[in-house]
């Protein structure tokens, strides 16, 4: 999914639940416009693509939603399907929002952020294990936050002093507190600091986390039976470690199960799994435990789904890799690919 700089919103790939937008629940292995949405903010953070839902922030401060709703993770107070976007109920002043599998956040530029969908693994952040959440209720006791990300079912939050606050599952210790036990309220990541403030300076994947520091560095936690964490081991951490070797960071995203991060010269940078090609290094199979360059230059962003990686160029030109079973590349095929190829029409 993609943001146009003329406010229009364009998706491909998997459309069961209708989180494409476009009316219908046909997957798309090319790009289409999401339906009567306009006004989009083309800005880092916002837009994005859950499990099985999307969202968008308008130029107005408010939030737009679509897809699955069994959880009430499209905010508009049903847990009815969407095919086409509605507005999330009583939220405005948004910057920001970030889906993860059946819940979504929105940073609101007073520095709250706010959760709905799914909590019950304590992803919500209100202090409970709620099932349903269908409208937006702010994460308790967070206040003076720059940034966010959502993961399966674990949330992470950087303050504007360059420390984060995390919640949700812990399982894999994707938290950071130095435990594998879950919370249901914000708790901060063990000995970090330091951490940028400026949009993709945090992800969150399936069981596993990322930062990007303000002296270009990177740092990971939680899951890494992949890779992921990029330290070179496949040893989980419940605290941050190193990413080997990664200098220049100007921003970080997750998939599933691997990692991404743009370099301040417009390198991308990948490690983890590599079922699908989706490090991008033209090989498919097996995972990557340290950072690799890929033949991608002027990116300005990355984004990470189950299998597959995206990038935007300086040019707006969007660029995908990795596994392609429901047309997620949006080349018009369903033929994976292990090296970064344009999507076509974009811009």
């Amino acid at each position: 999914m993609a943001a146009r700089p003329d406010g229009t919103v364009w998706a491909w790939g998997r459309n069961g639940e209708g989180q494409l937008g476009d009316g219908t629940t046909t997957w798309r292995p090319s790009p289409v416009q999401v339906s009567g949405l306009t006004g989009v903010v083309s800005a880092p953070g916002a837009v994005a693509a859950g499990g099985r839902h999307s969202l968008a922030v308008r130029s107005d401060g408010t939030v737009w939603a679509w897809g699955s709703n069994d959880n009430g993770q499209l905010g508009d107070g049903t847990t009815t399907t969407r095919t086409g976007p509605v507005q999330v109920t009583g939220l405005t002043g948004v910057t920001a929002v970030a889906a993860g599998d059946a819940f979504s956040l929105a940073l609101k530029s007073d520095g709250t952020v706010w959760a709905w969908g799914s909590g019950n693994q304590g992803q919500l952040g209100d202090g409970a294990r709620t099932p349903t959440r269908t409208a937006p209720a702010q994460v308790s006791g967070l206040t003076d936050v720059a940034v966010i990300a959502a993961g399966a079912a674990h949330a992470l939050a950087v303050r504007s002093d360059g420390t984060v606050r995390a919640w949700g599952m812990n399982d894999d210790g994707q938290l950071g507190d130095g435990t594998t036990t879950l919370r249901t309220a914000p708790v901060t990541v063990s000995g970090l600091s330091g951490v940028s403030t400026a949009p993709g300076a945090i992800a969150a994947g399936r069981s596993h986390s990322l930062a990007a520091k303000t002296d270009g560095t990177a740092v990971a936690w939680g899951g890494n039976a992949k890779g992921q964490l990029g330290n070179g081991s496949t040893t989980a951490s419940t605290a941050p470690v190193a990413v080997s070797g990664l200098t220049d960071v100007a921003a970080v995203e997750t998939g599933s199960g691997h990692s991404l991060a743009v370099k301040a010269n417009g390198k991308v940078a990948a490690w983890g799994d590599n079922s699908d090609g989706q490090v991008g290094n033209g090989l498919s199979g097996g995972h990557v435990t340290t950072p690799t360059v890929i033949s991608l230059t002027a990116a300005t962003g990355v984004a990470g789904g189950d299998y597959q990686s995206i990038a935007v160029r300086a040019d707006a030109t969007v660029y995908t890799w990795g596994g392609n079973y429901s047309g997620q590349l949006g080349d018009g095929t369903y033929t994976g690919n292990g090296t970064p190829r344009q999507v076509p029409g974009t811009p």
